[in-house]
């Protein structure tokens, strides 16, 4: 299939590159499918490239060795995993596993390399990333060490629910659990105490912003 170059433009990595530019990049990108629940990428593997979604939504995560699992991110489209191993030439230091049927454009160590020496603006915008990544892992400290479960959910409830502009997976119980970095039951107590508050509704195995302010709250009281 064809690779969208107005996609690749809406990646952070490819900010303020012109057309011929983009180009030069669209030609070294390729094209994966992959269905839902799949393997991307392993802990402690090598990796092949560095990978953008263009659909679907892809969950980074590790895995300890009683097998609980810690959600680090979910990536979704315009986003992109495989980052910090395709730059250190390290092993991968988590997982990638799709949540729902995805399509993923990507790009090789080597042919990466070609295009930040080739388009010095690439470099840049690494960086840029790569520090908004590092944000994101200090916040999730922060939320792990500092901040009550209930706290946890909210903001999970507040960054993860639907806008209405693209489909999202929906997050299990469980999900919320890896993310939270608790357990499921502990998330169906919190989601039921939320829902006492007002500030969620619980229908059909969906759960339903009632009142953002409420969560906004409860995340700022939790810390």
């Amino acid at each position: 299939m064809t690779i969208q170059q107005e996609f690749l433009e809406s990646i952070p990595y490819f900010t303020g590159l012109n057309a011929a530019e983009m180009n030069s990049v669209r030609q070294l990108t390729f094209e994966r499918t992959v269905d839902r629940n799949e393997i991307v990428q392993f802990e402690g593997e090598s990796a092949e490239a560095l990978f953008f979604i263009a659909s679907g939504a892809v969950k980074v995560f590790k895995t300890s060795a009683e097998g609980k699992e810690q959600i680090l991110s979910i990536a979704r489209p315009g986003g992109s995993f495989n980052d910090i191993a395709i730059f250190d030439d390290g092993p991968a230091p988590a997982s990638a596993q799709t949540m729902s049927p995805v399509v993923l454009y990507g790009i090789s160590r080597n042919e990466l390399q070609t295009i930040l020496r080739e388009h010095p603006q690439v470099a840049l915008n690494t960086i840029r990333v790569l520090a908004d990544r590092t944000r994101q892992l200090v916040e999730l400290v922060e939320d792990l060490s500092f901040r009550h479960v209930i706290g946890r959910v909210a903001k999970i409830l507040l960054e993860h629910a639907s806008d209405g502009t693209s489909p999202r997976p929906r997050l299990t119980q469980q999900d919320m659990a890896a993310m939270a970095g608790t357990v499921r039951e502990v998330v169906a107590r919190s989601l039921k105490a939320l829902e006492e508050e007002g500030a969620i509704r619980l229908e059909r195995h969906q759960i339903k912003i009632a009142d953002k302010e409420a969560l906004e709250d409860m995340v700022t009281a939790s810390v």
